[in-house]
């Protein structure tokens, strides 16, 4: 017999086929402290004599090192972002690791529905990357350039594993910007 009726998904509390809800798995990952990255790249120009391109960020806090040699990492991007729309075209980009002073950075970039982030770079203090052509943060506890080397679907993101091309330690002695329990926090000393 054929069913007419959609199975139901697993929106906040009812549970996935395998028995988590939404609630129940965003309640538990929540537990885990992440560093806040602010990831970034540059938009190219359509054409050679249009506009200039613009340059883009999100906040992140799904980044992780995956490997030495060779020097990977990994960032997770919502399937469909702008970034991950991107970052499918674009194989450069870069990361910031925030440092504490730096929460206004994370929650800028993490504001949802934004048209444009040139306003958002305007009076951010940055350079640009030379290998990636993206804006590095000054101030920021390390700073990474990167080329894709692989993309892959889990779900409703996109993992993007980079090749570090370049990394520097703009203020390295700084404390971490971290995120837990669904706020920006502080590392205590």
């Amino acid at each position: 017999m054929l069913k007419t009726t959609p199975e139901p998904t697993a929106s906040h509390g009812t549970p996935h086929a395998e028995g988590v809800s939404n609630d129940e798995f965003r309640a538990a990952m929540s537990r885990l402290a992440a560093g806040v990255c602010l990831i970034t790249a540059h938009e190219p120009p359509l054409t050679t004599d249009g506009p200039r391109g613009e340059d883009v960020g999100m906040t992140a806090t799904a980044f992780m090192s995956v490997s030495l040699d060779p020097p990977l990492v990994l960032v997770s991007l919502r399937e469909g972002s702008r970034m991950d729309d991107l970052l499918a075209e674009q194989p450069l980009w870069a990361v910031s690791v925030l440092a504490d002073h730096q929460l206004q950075v994370a929650g800028r970039f993490a504001m949802k529905g934004r048209i444009s982030d040139r306003l958002l770079f305007a009076d951010l203090p940055h350079v640009r990357g030379e290998a990636s052509g993206a804006p590095l943060l000054s101030g920021a506890l390390a700073t990474l350039e990167c080329r894709t080397e692989n993309r892959v679907e889990a779900g409703d993101h996109t993992l993007v594993v980079g090749r570090v091309l370049t990394a520097d330690l703009p203020s390295p002695d700084g404390q971490p910007l971290t995120y837990f329990r669904g706020r920006y926090r502080h590392l205590g000393t």
